[in-house]
């Protein structure tokens, strides 16, 4: 009895032990242990049992492990062919210094990648099949890429079938392309490959250097070339092509008046430009259309741009800021030459025009003609013509190559209806048909080949409900009543086919639908704002200062800066500006330069 108790307690107690857990060992010194022992059985000649050779040089291996190594040696040991019977295997197109620079990779995973022998090195790795050594020569001749030798880099790649290389040998290309333009290797580049970066949205270059490099492309070897003008001519955007570039330059260079296509492309821009119509003559060889409509390339990126107004509720201001949306910091770019009181501000052919506005830094206010123009190339101001008659307080709205100026004070300080019209192309103002009724602080933008004037006040101060339309094309007004407009000093811009109206001593925002000659309500502003400022950058509206109206009643200067989204009717807030700011220009630019000079 006693011992079938002992017995039973034991088998309990065995029964009550933990289980005996797997413990995984891992030697992490292993692999390379056995890479350094087999590595000294190399070089002592223990156990190889195959010779590698290149010129007169037999190096002494292991089949199994370069079998373990490559592809290569795998298919020619492990398969029924003759080198599985041979001792000494001849490698051609290999010298002794890289075949044994590469054996020394494959025992100790080591490697020095120098400029003298990566190009023999990659060849090698890519017969031998050493695929990660193939990409660290790769990778070690994308860090010696630069503007110059990019093109060739891109030809070595073709050759090398190496495509991480190409990539980035050719996004180098598009990115520095003013640099790759002046390169000797340009010259050499084929038809359909100076094409292939002509046609390209991404290439960063302005229309007129792609004509520059064409043009020298095809005079390094006229013979041959020339015969492609209007085939490369196409590839030039021609509405992004400065006016006076366009028709005082190209259209006189020999190369481009030796071809019909070319010059008849030239006179459908100017038809284009002259009209402002978007139809060609139908007599016309090619269809320009797709041309026209051709976007804007990655060039650099367009950028806002700030300028005048009243700063901090102080005296009117002379600076000029840049927002860099991909860095989120504002830059200083140099000062206007005068202090100018409701001045207008507009952007064209990335030139920034301040024009006209109250002088207000001499001893007699004055009402100004004069135009500023700012280029962001160059970051200096200079003056361009005058307008035909001084005025401050007016409106002034971009259409293709022309700025109209509507309205405002005239040289008596009243209300004046008069409108003139700058031409970027002769540099020269004219008259054009005046508004039919004149106002002050209306919201202006400019869409399908007409200028909407919504709303404004009158000389009593009140509210106009009125849509003045000008027909661009015929030089004409029409008006159109509408109870829904009540906007006072409010900004409008376009996206699409839609102008929104921003606030005007209201809270409110509205889009007037263009095509369906109808409004839309939108999200509205968390304060009741006016004298700000509205632009348009990457199909979202970006408004800046202002003034709003507080809790208490009480009119105050803002610095806000906030972002509409028109897909999604949301605001979002984007910080504040560097000062209180009203009253100013808000534009929006292509960067072509970064070279500001902080004020």
């Amino acid at each position: 009895m006693q011992r079938h108790s002992a017995e039973y307690l034991k088998r309990q107690k065995s029964m009550d032990r933990p289980a005996v857990e797997v413990f995984l060992y891992k030697d992490k010194e292993q692999s390379s242990n056995l890479l350094l022992q087999l590595n000294r059985l190399r070089q002592e000649k223990i156990l190889t049992d195959v010779l590698l050779c290149s010129d007169k040089s037999e190096i002494p291996c292991h089949r199994n492990v370069l079998v373990s190594s490559s592809p290569y040696f795998r298919a020619m040991f492990c398969n029924n062919f003759v080198e599985t019977q041979q001792m000494k295997i001849s490698l051609k197109g290999i010298t002794s210094a890289i075949l044994c620079s590469i054996i020394d990779y494959v025992y100790t995973g080591l490697i020095n990648i120098s400029m003298e022998i990566v190009l023999p090195l990659m060849q090698a790795a890519s017969m031998l099949q050493y695929g990660r050594l193939f990409e660290a020569c790769s990778s070690f001749l994308q860090e010696q890429l630069n503007p110059d030798n990019c093109l060739s880099m891109i030809r070595l790649s073709d050759i090398m079938n190496c495509n991480t290389l190409r990539d980035k040998a050719k996004e180098m290309a598009m990115k520095s392309f003013s640099d790759v333009s002046a390169s000797e290797d340009l010259y050499d580049l084929s038809l359909p490959e100076i094409m292939g970066y002509l046609e390209d949205d991404g290439l960063c270059a302005e229309e007129e250097q792609v004509f520059e490099t064409l043009v020298a492309w095809i005079h390094h070897d006229p013979l041959s070339r020339s015969g492609a003008i209007s085939d490369l001519f196409k590839k030039v955007r021609l509405r992004y092509v400065h006016p006076t570039y366009l028709f005082q330059f190209i259209a006189n260079d020999p190369l481009i008046q030796s071809s019909t296509l070319c010059t008849e492309l030239i006179e459908c821009v100017r038809r284009l430009m002259f009209s402002v119509s978007t139809k060609c003559n139908d007599n016309t060889a090619v269809d320009f259309q797709p041309l026209w409509v051709a976007p804007r390339r990655c060039t650099y990126h367009d950028m806002l741009v700030l300028v005048g107004g009243r700063k901090n509720n102080e005296q009117t201001s002379r600076e000029a800021l840049v927002f860099d949306d991909s860095s989120q910091k504002w830059q200083w770019l140099a000062k206007l030459p005068v202090r100018l009181y409701k001045a207008s501000y507009v952007a064209l052919h990335s030139v920034l025009y301040v024009i006209g506005g109250l002088t207000t830094n001499t001893k007699y206010r004055q009402i100004s003609t004069t135009v500023y123009t700012l280029s962001l190339k160059t970051n200096q101001w200079r003056t361009a013509e005058p307008m035909l008659e001084p005025r401050f307080g007016h409106q002034s709205v971009t259409y293709l190559h022309f700025i109209f100026v509507l309205g405002g004070l005239g040289p008596d300080r009243q209300s004046t209806d008069s409108v003139e019209r700058y031409n970027s192309m002769f540099n020269q103002w004219e008259s054009m048909a005046p508004m039919p009724k004149a106002v002050l602080h209306p919201a202006v933008a400019a869409s399908n080949k007409r200028i909407y004037v919504f709303g404004g006040e009158d000389t009593m101060q009140s509210p106009v409900r009125l849509i003045q339309v000008y027909h661009i094309t015929r030089n004409m007004w029409s008006m159109m009543e509408n109870r829904t407009v009540k906007n006072v000093s409010a900004p409008a811009a376009t996206v699409d086919d839609k102008i929104y109206i921003v606030g005007g001593y209201t809270r409110r925002m509205i889009a007037y639908d263009t095509k369906a000659n109808r409004f839309i309500k939108c999200a509205n502003l968390k304060e009741r704002r006016m004298h700000h400022s509205a632009t348009v950058l990457n199909n979202k509206l970006y408004i800046t200062g202002g003034r709003y109206v507080n809790g208490h009643n009480v009119i105050e200067d803002s610095d806000t800066f906030e972002c509409y989204d028109p897909e999604t009717d949301t605001w979002t807030t984007k910080g504040t500006l560097p000062h209180k700011l009203f009253d100013h220009g808000s534009l929006t630019m292509t960067c072509v330069s970064q070279t500001w000079v902080k004020s």
